[in-house]
C-alpha cells in the first residue's frame, strides 16, 4: 500500500495552507481517504495536483478551469509526463493571452504612473484616446460609481 500523507505533511512539502487544502478539497480539486478517526489522508499523487493548482492559480487560472483541467486527468493512475502535456497545450493559448495583457501592463505602467495627471486625459489605461473628457474635468474615474465606466 503506498505512504498516504496527513494534511499537515501535505501542507508542508507543498507550502499550502491546511485551510486551503480543505477548501481544494471541498471543491473536488484534490480528494482524500479517511481514517478510522475521520483525520483525512492523502495519496502522495496529490502533491502534484496541489502543485498544478498553486501555480495556475498564480498565474490567474480560476480554479473552476482547474477543477476542468483535474478532471481530465486519469483518475485510477498516477498522471504521466504525456497526461501533463497534454493538459498543457490546452492552455498555452490562454497562457499566450495572459503574458501578452501583462506586457501590454508593464511597457505603459510607467507612463501611467508617471505622467501625474489627476484628470487622466492621457491615460493609456484608464482613458484611452482621452474618450472621457465629455464627463467633465478632474479625476471622473474615480469620482464616478463604484463601477468602471464604460469607455
Amino acid at each position: 500500500m503506498a505512504e498516504l500523507l496527513t494534511i499537515g505533511e501535505l501542507s508542508a512539502r507543498s507550502g499550502v495552507a491546511p485551510s486551503a487544502l480543505r477548501f481544494y478539497e471541498k471543491l473536488g480539486l484534490i480528494h482524500s481517504t479517511r481514517t478510522s478517526g475521520n483525520q483525512r489522508r492523502y495519496e502522495r499523487t496529490e502533491l502534484r495536483r496541489v502543485s498544478f493548482i498553486r501555480i495556475s492559480a498564480q498565474v490567474g487560472i480560476p480554479l473552476e478551469t482547474i477543477k476542468e483541467a483535474l478532471a481530465s486527468l486519469p483518475a485510477n493512475r498516477t498522471p504521466t509526463r504525456a497526461d501533463w502535456a497534454r493538459l498543457s497545450r490546452k492552455w498555452r493559448v490562454h497562457l499566450d493571452e495572459q503574458i501578452a495583457l501583462l506586457e501590454r501592463l508593464r511597457d505603459t505602467l510607467t507612463d501611467c504612473i508617471g505622467c501625474g495627471c489627476l484628470s487622466l486625459t492621457h491615460c493609456w489605461l484608464a482613458n484611452p484616446g482621452d474618450r472621457l473628457s465629455a464627463r467633465g474635468p478632474g479625476p471622473v474615474i474615480l469620482a464616478s460609481s463604484p463601477s468602471p465606466p464604460d469607455l
